[in-house]
């Protein structure tokens, strides 16, 4: 009888680390497909500025030193991106900014809002961007329309607005750059332009 116990025991342990692996791999599996069909672009925004408008000069004094403008023609396309401290994917995210920036000969300026100017001097120290502007102003971000964050917008040598969206990912950022070099505004027009060549008939060839 005690034999008995003991097997059937092992066995119900057996079954339980089998079941408990099963559910982990599954959990991992739902995470890779999770990452799998996120958008590849920026989510776009329908308030704001559109794309491919131009830009209004806006002039705003940088916690960091100076006075900055953003909007209108320069002479390199800026990438203005929107971030909080208390935001974990913002902060992941400001490496990637800066090295893409580097890469693509951008200005970068980051921007936030809120009264606790201490605790954005922090954040500005603790991710050693204390070179680049920041700028800390709601109205500022409204008027682009940035209700959530990260967000970002990239406007070019022209002063005309090339991109922006809601970037939770380097894919996301990258997609700005993508979309001020095509031409095309968001993926969405993207996969439209596609579909719309494909079903033009092909000269020569009989429907």
């Amino acid at each position: 009888m005690t034999e008995a116990l003991l097997v059937s025991n092992l066995v119900l342990w057996c079954v339980v680390i089998v079941l408990a692996l099963l559910v982990f791999a599954l959990a991992r599996q739902v995470g890779v497909l999770h990452e799998r069909v996120s958008p590849a672009g920026a989510l776009q925004p329908t308030t704001g500025p559109k794309v491919g408008e131009l830009t209004k000069e806006t002039t705003m004094p940088s916690l960091t030193g100076g006075d900055v403008t953003i909007g209108g023609a320069g002479e390199l396309p800026s990438l203005v991106l929107w971030v909080s401290p208390t935001c974990p994917v913002c902060k992941a995210l400001v490496p990637t900014a800066r090295a893409m920036a580097k890469d693509e000969g951008l200005r970068l300026v980051f921007a936030s809002d809120g009264d606790d100017l201490d605790r954005h001097l922090a954040y500005v120290r603790d991710l050693k961007i204390d070179k680049y502007p920041y700028l800390v102003s709601q109205a500022f971000g409204m008027s682009y329309g940035v209700s959530k964050l990260p967000f970002a917008i990239l406007i070019g040598s022209d002063g005309t607005l090339k991109s922006k969206g809601l970037v939770n990912t380097r894919e996301h950022l990258e997609s700005l750059v993508e979309s001020m070099e095509s031409g095309i505004s968001t993926l969405q027009d993207y996969v439209r332009l596609v579909e719309d060549d494909a079903a033009k008939p092909v000269k020569g060839k009989a429907l």
